[in-house]
């Protein structure tokens, strides 16, 4: 299986999981449309996994750079294969979101925004006020940061969490249906690649110990980024409790 081929059933796997995840990104492209104009511009891409919504951004906007930053080992590989036809406008950095040292493998003093999609809430939530702290420093005054993920409703709200819950059950049936793999078998999937397996065992090593986080609701992301000393903070997109943020600089 070649890179193209597993990020595509990366893409339709991701899909039965994220309702209208199509829609959530043609959000972002356009806000970075917007923002940035067609001035050359780099954005950064956190936790960017195997490419997708990197592409995207490289489709979108002409004259950018991408830096894509992740730290799992299987996903960089597919990243760097996939993303090789952009040749020098795109850079795949092996960097951990959680380690504070983690800007300076990027060697660049400014970026013009900031990007992530479905990967933040793998943080935890004091993780997630100090990276907010670092992107907000990147940033040039004016960029945008935009992330689309979930956040969870939660106790103060029961009627409207019981509503998304159903709605990610139908949403992942008719994926399913339709011939979706589940995420363990897209893993399955990808084992036959070359070098696979040190790359899992790799990816074992370095995620050993690191527990599943709580979710957080939109609010809490929110204020992070408000006290992280963005200008404006706010959603730019909503389904349920599936979003797009923003905050300028």
């Amino acid at each position: 299986m070649n890179a193209r081929q597993a990020v595509e059933e990366w893409d339709a796997q991701q899909a039965a999981y994220i309702a209208e995840r199509e829609q959530r990104f043609a959000v972002m492209i356009d806000a970075l449309q917007q923002t940035l104009g067609g001035d050359e511009a780099t954005v950064l891409d956190l936790a960017c996994g195997p490419g997708s919504l990197a592409r995207r951004v490289l489709d979108g906007l002409p004259n950018a750079r991408v830096l894509a930053v992740d730290y799992d080992p299987v996903l960089l590989d597919l990243a760097r294969e996939y993303l090789a036809p952009y040749g020098d406008r795109v850079r795949v950095v092996d960097a951990d979101l959680t380690d504070p040292s983690w800007r300076s493998v990027l060697d660049v003093p400014r970026v013009d925004a900031a990007v992530s999609t479905t990967a933040l809430h793998w943080l935890w939530p004091a993780q997630l006020v100090r990276l907010f702290g670092d992107v907000a420093d990147l940033i040039r005054p004016g960029g945008v940061f935009l992330d689309g993920d979930h956040f969870r409703f939660d106790a103060r709200t029961p009627h409207v969490g019981r509503w998304a819950a159903d709605h990610d059950r139908r949403t992942q049936e008719a994926a399913f249906t339709a011939g979706a793999l589940t995420w363990q078998e897209w893993w399955d999937a990808i084992s036959v690649r070359p070098g696979h397996d040190e790359r899992a065992a790799e990816r074992d090593r370095r995620f050993a110990g690191r527990d599943g986080t709580p979710p957080t609701a939109v609010d809490f992301r929110l204020a992070a980024l408000a006290n992280a000393g963005f200008a404006e903070v706010g959603t730019a997109w909503q389904l349920y409790d599936d979003y797009v943020v923003y905050a300028v600089r």
